[in-house]
């Protein structure tokens, strides 16, 4: 009986012995797991609340003096320009935020956006030009020149809070004179506007 006592209490210890030194060699290794999965999951949690869904919306506006829908060397930046940022729901197409600005001295345009607009479709439009000469806004069906989507979410990718909308022309009533040697440097022929 007291070698069988002995033989479990030697068997006991022997197995505690050994899994307490795997155990003591694992641990550095368990710690270290552990630790860059903290580090891990604090800088997701961080970074999903680093962003307060706040965003600016940058873009110019230009007078298109060729009538072509793109800045060319004779286009003018616009000063002055009135310009607004609608988003609307995708199903019914209700306005859920509005905002208006004015281009500064260089045509260019900054406009505060509050809140995430993730499933909303935001786009910048021109409203009034601020120039006589230049007012006239080009739409047809397959591409609406006179207004740019933008995405106002930080689930897409995007971390800055900047947005760039692509610039929005207004017309001049006649394509100016130096206009064709224009195209002819860009190696296009125009269709007549």
């Amino acid at each position: 009986m007291r070698s069988t006592l002995t033989y479990l209490a030697k068997s006991y210890i022997t197995s505690f012995l050994f899994s307490h030194q795997q155990e003591t060699m694992a641990m550095p290794y368990l710690r270290a797991v552990l630790f860059v999965s903290f580090l891990c999951f604090s800088s997701l949690t961080g970074i999903a609340h680093s962003h307060d869904d706040h965003f600016f919306v940058e873009g110019q506006v230009y007078c298109d003096t060729c009538r072509v829908q793109f800045i060319t060397r004779v286009s003018e930046f616009m000063p002055g320009a009135k310009v607004r940022l609608e988003c609307k729901d995708r199903e019914g197409g209700h306005i859920t935020y509005s905002i208006e600005g004015e281009t500064d001295d260089s045509g260019t345009y900054r406009l505060p956006v509050d809140g995430n607009h993730e499933d909303e479709i935001c786009e910048v439009e021109l409203v009034k030009s601020s120039n006589p000469e230049c007012d006239e806004i080009h739409n047809n069906n397959w591409a609406n020149k006179s207004s740019s989507r933008i995405s106002l979410t930080h689930n897409n990718g995007m971390s800055s809070e900047v947005r760039h909308a692509n610039p929005l022309g207004f017309y001049t009533k006649e394509a100016h004179s130096e206009c064709p040697e224009v195209f002819k440097e860009l190696g296009i022929l125009p269709n007549d506007p």
